[in-house]
């Protein structure tokens, strides 16, 4: 198109001009775009509620919050209840019984009076003595087993919370130490980097130093997750009922205090709620045994009828005996006295288990308190004394990379070693505990 000029006026070629309006409607449309991006994060902003802050709960206020929503140990106080009913049901007297009848009296013969015959009777079941106390005693030798398995559950829950969450406080360890590693590694690498740049290394350095970072990273990944996943679990023994955005606070260091081996046996002999529930099991197969003896003589039965025709009125007394002539119970006998034997049996492999048990556990807490004291006192300071002589001998290029990388390779190592000894000792306190039946008791209402 021509293109003209004057005096007064300069007129733009026309393809200039729709470039311009070109910007312009490129303009105008990323400034709505912004424009409404602006509005969608105050809107959203708006709409979000209020951050809460995550709660920080410890060890000793976890296990409260996990006992009173947990379902197994709910379940476990339930059957107990139903088992102190049928404490109930055994005390329970049999009904009486009431018989009515009537009828019609017909003369075949002269001089026979006709009329209505009535007749009533009441018996009463009178139960052996030995056989109702043995059931008696056999529903609250239930009952106390009940009890028992309740204690059980609880102690054991008690253990598994506490298992757990010392694991996650080691997961929680581990992922600082790595944190930790990152940055020491991050710091060499960047050191490294100067160093081949000025041309002083070699280019492997550096390479070797992005894949231990790399390395660093996965494992502070790693650790993360599985922290994360602790929780998890733990919230999902509490049935979902932990506070949103929770955190575990704690330490691996915690002290333990050990006590003699007697006293641990004589704990152990007193409140495992393991022992008193077979212990129970025991008395419930005594009592069955009673109960089955008792029963070839079960009762007697009092029956008192009356009847009354036109002409005569008669009372009659009667008892009833049931005579052990053709079963003499000799089966549930045998079957009773053979589960009595089995109780006792379990009872008796039970108490000779935990007795090895403890030794075992013992010997392991011995063990992981003095891999603390080496490593914490010799060890670890070995290798951090190593580590800095190895960086200082590389910053004056007397050592190369590889002996730096060795040297908080077995830094690390080392201090693994001590997080993985603490947990340890940890979780053989925790064994203990569980097996003297300190976290029975004090159940949830």
């Amino acid at each position: 198109m021509p293109q003209w000029t004057s005096s007064r006026y300069r007129v733009e070629p026309p393809r200039q001009s729709i470039c311009l309006r070109a910007d312009s409607r490129k303009i105008l449309f990323y400034g709505v775009l912004a424009v409404g991006a602006c509005l969608l994060n105050s809107v959203s902003a708006a709409s979000d509620p209020v951050s809460k802050p995550p709660t920080n709960l410890s060890i000793d206020q976890l296990v409260p919050l996990i006992m009173a929503n947990n379902p197994n140990l709910r379940v476990s106080l339930m059957a107990q209840t139903a088992a102190r009913a049928g404490i109930t049901s055994a005390q329970a007297f049999q009904n009486p019984r009431i018989e009515l009848t009537r009828g019609n009296n017909t003369a075949r013969f002269a001089g026979t009076n006709t009329g209505p015959v009535q007749a009533w009777a009441v018996s009463q079941f009178i139960e052996n003595p030995a056989v109702r106390n043995a059931r008696i005693d056999g529903a609250r030798a239930f009952e106390k087993g009940s009890e028992q398995q309740a204690r059980i559950t609880r102690n054991e829950l008690v253990a598994q919370v506490r298992l757990w969450a010392y694991q996650g406080l080691l997961y929680q360890a581990q992922s600082s130490a790595a944190a930790e590693a990152v940055q020491l590694l991050e710091q060499v690498r960047e050191r490294v980097r100067v160093r081949v740049e000025s041309g002083e290394a070699a280019r492997y350095e550096i390479i070797k130093a992005d894949a231990e970072i790399i390395n660093a990273r996965e494992r502070l990944l790693t650790a993360s997750l599985m922290a994360e996943q602790i929780l998890i679990e733990l919230n999902r023994m509490a049935a979902g009922q932990l506070p949103e955005g929770w955190a575990l606070t704690g330490d691996l260091s915690d002290d333990v205090e050990m006590s003699s081996l007697m006293e641990i046996q004589q704990q152990v002999r007193q409140h495992n709620p393991e022992l008193a529930a077979l212990q129970a099991q025991v008395l419930q197969a005594e009592a069955q045994l009673r109960s089955a003896e008792g029963s070839r003589w079960p009762g007697v039965e009092l029956r008192y009828s009356q009847m009354r025709d036109p002409e005569l009125r008669q009372g009659q007394l009667s008892v009833g005996v049931q005579m052990p002539f053709m079963d003499t119970r000799s089966g549930p006998i045998a079957q009773a006295s053979a589960e009595l034997q089995r109780a006792e049996a379990r009872l008796e492999g039970r108490q000779a288990e935990l007795q090895q048990q403890i030794r075992v556990i013992s010997k392991s807490l011995e063990i992981a308190r003095l891999r603390i004291e080496a490593l914490s006192q010799g060890s670890v300071r070995e290798a951090e004394a190593a580590l800095r002589v190895a960086q200082a001998a590389y910053r004056f290029g007397e050592r190369g990379i590889l002996d730096v990388l060795d040297a908080q390779r077995v830094l690390r190592s080392v201090r693994a070693d001590l997080i993985d000894a603490r947990y340890q000792l940890q979780v053989a306190r925790i064994a203990l505990e569980q097996l003297t039946g300190q976290h029975a008791n004090n159940m949830p209402s």
